[in-house]
């Protein structure tokens, strides 16, 4: 048992969260931790999780995010150094095709797999939550449905996100930009609106922000412009249900 709570500890310890507050881990310090000493070997098993991924019907380029760091070797010289950005799911599918032989696979394929179901949740479950837990839950969905957006959005030739994001709220919210829906819920400056929206309006967003990505690729968008021309669209078409089913939020 203090083994299982050692190990699961040495996976949160390494655990990072980005500026949208989605967590990811880093595949070398993840090899640390599963006890592989050759980085090649690791690979391999990593470019296995990918495959996985990818026959499951899931785009891998979500989960598995190819990086260069760099990193000192000596006499304050530096080189190039290869890792990836991992979320949750592709450690678990990591761990599903290490070295079952090792002890720490089965306590990591036991930690993720535990730790994913936890993100989880039923309708009957959610029924039941108060309106603060509603908001909450709908918020960290909307905050991993944001990075997804982007991480498409880059692909199809969006720079100023700045712009893209508020082609979107102008569509959703009557022409309003962020700045302009922060004023108008009376927020002080740089206070999230996302932050500041009930559950029903961050539904709302979330629509608007799966649909804007499945729509690029969908169309396979790949200009600033036409990416900020489909958010626009998609957000009005989201509003326009909103008010046919008799509610706005501006």
């Amino acid at each position: 048992m203090k083994e299982i709570d050692k190990n699961n500890k040495s996976f949160e310890a390494i655990k990072h969260v980005d500026e949208d507050g989605v967590e990811f881990w880093y595949a070398r310090e993840l090899q640390a931790v599963l006890d592989y000493k050759e980085w090649r070997k690791f690979e391999g098993v990593i470019k296995k999780a990918e495959i996985s991924c990818k026959n499951s019907g899931i785009d891998s380029f979500d989960h598995f995010v190819g990086i260069d760091k760099m990193v000192q070797i000596g006499s304050g010289a530096e080189r190039k150094q290869q890792d990836y950005k991992l979320s949750r799911y592709a450690c678990y599918l990591i761990a599903q095709n290490g070295d079952s032989r090792k002890k720490v696979i089965a306590l990591a394929q036991t930690y993720f797999a535990v730790q994913t179901r936890k993100q989880e949740i039923t309708e009957k479950e959610y029924s039941m939550l108060t309106e603060d837990e509603k908001r909450f839950y709908q918020r960290n969905l909307t905050r991993k449905g944001n990075y997804s957006l982007n991480q498409t959005a880059k692909k199809a030739g969006v720079k100023n996100f700045d712009r893209f994001h508020n082609s979107g709220y102008k569509g959703l919210y009557n022409g309003e930009t962020a700045d302009d829906i922060a004023k108008r819920k009376g927020l002080r400056y740089r206070e999230d609106i996302l932050d500041n929206m009930g559950s029903t309006e961050l539904i709302a967003n979330l629509f608007r922000i799966s649909q804007t990505e499945e729509k690029l690729k969908k169309d396979n968008v790949d200009t600033e412009k036409e990416a900020c021309n489909t958010h626009n669209k998609i957000g009005k078409i989201v509003r326009n249900a909103i008010k046919q089913a008799g509610r706005y939020y501006a």
